[in-house]
């Protein structure tokens, strides 16, 4: 059994790697502003699109291509917020479903278009099909964009080039990436079990003679970029531990591909466009390596299940069966909340909240990191951040400026970096202690528990990864409007500074390399980079993780 479970988990993650590099190299190839063999295959969609929005392929400063993403973001959670609002009174709601509350509307809105798709509502009964078809989809498919995007322009920044033009590198990253891999992938899903109609919730009488409601709807398009996308948000309440969500293990497996899928391409992306593959593949080995730990950490944990449990000898044979499907087992639920965290997707196929304190510090430490691969762009952003933190400490310590990409990081850069960085843990740990103090009433577990679902929920909404510790009673106006800013500000400020800091970057005359040089294509710029990942990213976050999860392991042990 535990050799089965090495091996679906290798031949999975094996699979990823195959399709890795082949993927970034298409990225890289999507995003050349230079004629090329693909225009022929996606010019006839991208013209109309380009004629009909007034789009030119001219290049913006760094502050034309933060407005633009923020604007157009903006409008188009208002337009969507408006569409839940009404979705009562629209076609396609076989179901009669309601129109959804104000502050859950406006949660729900900012969530899905900031790419974090945390929900305080059941899926199947919040949502018509409408909504879910042209509200949610289209912001599965515009909010993923927009981090690829601004993660493109950044790369392009750094490797000193203009950065492009927001709505040119919107429209690419649809029609090129994310539309035609999801439109192949959603005929696999509908091929292996997954539901895509129109009609209404199908009604069923049961053996016992019990009339049950079976709710299904348009799944299998909604679910290929919901993976896709690293958005994570579920069609069905419970998400992939639904059965239509997830028939089996194949899809299973499909569902950790593509979540991981363009997240492992984006090093070898940028290792093209800048010129330095080298480079692009030690980040990639780098981020692998924090994967593979984080994976055995909770792998162990989840297989040694419960140690009151063991003591008493009534702990299940494959370890901590608690709140998993038994067609998943503990192997790949564990795998599952590993990829789901450090992808920054959020989808879930067991109950996070049932997982062992350490496993639940892992998918907590995954979030506060944000450099465990990250989410699709933006994450990537991040995972230069450090690297650039990296090269700061290492050049302050040898006393010469430091250098990335032929580029001086000075003051300047820094401090925007400084502020970045601080701004992820105000985010968590104050509204944590607001919830703590002003709301004990909503969290359902008391002590060391109760307070990692507080944190939980905070960090899921900062790293816009949108999957839940859940315990929570959080459709109310507090839960609905803190998450909601704390999605926003962790979404959009983060890419304003580092635009901010690519902008400064681009304007500085490139310095020629010599004997001094750091370089950043080694083995010991790697290991500067986990160092400072280990120390500046997972420190800041430590005492926390202590009053949590750790307290709560603590208390368990016999």
């Amino acid at each position: 059994m535990i050799m089965f479970a090495v091996l679906s988990i290798g031949v999975t993650l094996l699979l990823v790697l195959l399709l890795a590099r082949p993927t970034g190299l298409y990225m890289a190839r999507v995003f050349n502003y230079e004629p090329s063999g693909l225009d022929k295959w996606f010019g006839w969609i991208e013209k109309p699109i380009f004629a009909l929005g007034g789009i030119r392929r001219d290049h913006q400063s760094w502050k034309q291509y933060a407005l633009s993403a923020v604007l157009s973001n903006l409008v188009m959670i208002l337009l969507v917020y408006l569409i839940f609002r009404v979705q009562k009174f629209l076609p396609l709601n076989p179901s009669g479903i309601e129109n959804m509350e104000p502050m859950l509307a406006f949660n729900t809105a900012i969530s899905f278009m900031t790419n974090t798709n945390l929900q305080h509502y059941s899926g199947e009964s919040g949502l018509s099909y409408l909504s879910q078809m042209i509200a949610i989809v289209f912001m599965m498919f515009t909010g993923p964009s927009t981090g690829l995007a601004v993660g493109i322009a950044f790369i392009r920044g750094l490797a000193g080039k203009p950065l492009g033009n927001f709505f040119v590198d919107l429209t690419r990253s649809i029609t090129r990436i994310y539309l035609p891999i999801a439109f192949v992938t959603a005929f696999i899903f509908i091929a292996l079990g997954v539901p895509q109609t129109l009609d209404a919730t199908a009604t069923a009488q049961t053996i016992g003679g019990a009339v049950q409601e079976i709710a299904r709807g348009p799944v299998g398009s909604f679910l290929s970029i919901k993976e896709l996308g690293n958005n994570g948000g579920g069609f069905f309440g419970v998400n992939s531990a639904h059965p239509f969500e997830n028939p089996d293990g194949i899809s299973n497996a499909l569902q950790i591909v593509l979540m991981l899928l363009l997240v492992t391409a984006f090093p070898f992306t940028y290792g093209k466009m800048v010129g330095n593959a080298k480079q692009g593949r030690v980040l990639f080995v780098s981020m692998a390596m924090l994967f593979i730990v984080m994976l055995g950490i909770s792998l162990s944990a989840e297989s040694a299940g419960n140690p009151a449990l063991n003591a008493l000898g009534i702990q299940h044979e494959q370890g901590s069966m608690e709140g998993k499907e038994a067609r998943f087992g503990v192997a790949q639920s564990s795998l599952y909340s590993v990829v789901t965290t450090a992808s920054e997707t959020g989808a879930v196929n067991t109950m996070h909240d049932t997982l062992t304190p350490i496993a639940g510090l892992i998918t907590l430490a995954n979030m506060m990191l944000n450099t465990v691969f990250g989410g699709v762009g933006v994450g990537f952003i991040n995972v230069l951040m450090y690297a650039m933190i990296g090269v700061f400490l290492s050049g302050l310590m040898v006393g010469r400026t430091p250098e990335f990409l032929g580029k001086k990081i000075e003051g300047r850069e820094m401090k925007l970096i400084a502020v970045t960085m601080l701004i992820q843990p105000l985010l968590i740990l104050a509204p944590t202690a607001l919830a703590l103090h002003t709301n004990p009433d909503t969290i359902s577990n008391p002590g060391f528990h109760g307070l990692t679902q507080a944190l939980y929920e905070f960090t899921s909404s900062a790293a816009n990864n949108g999957s839940g510790f859940e315990g929570l009673g959080d459709n109310t106006p507090f839960w609905n409007i803190t998450t909601g800013i704390v999605m926003y500000l962790g979404r959009y400020f983060s890419m304003v500074t580092m635009l901010a800091v690519v902008g400064s970057l681009a304007v500085k005359k490139p310095v020629p390399e010599t004997s001094g040089t750091f370089r950043t294509d080694n083995a010991l710029f790697a290991g500067v980079f986990l160092v400072t990942v280990l120390i500046v990213g997972a420190l800041t976050f430590f005492p926390a993780l202590v009053l949590g999860p750790v307290a709560e392991q603590l208390t368990l042990m016999p």
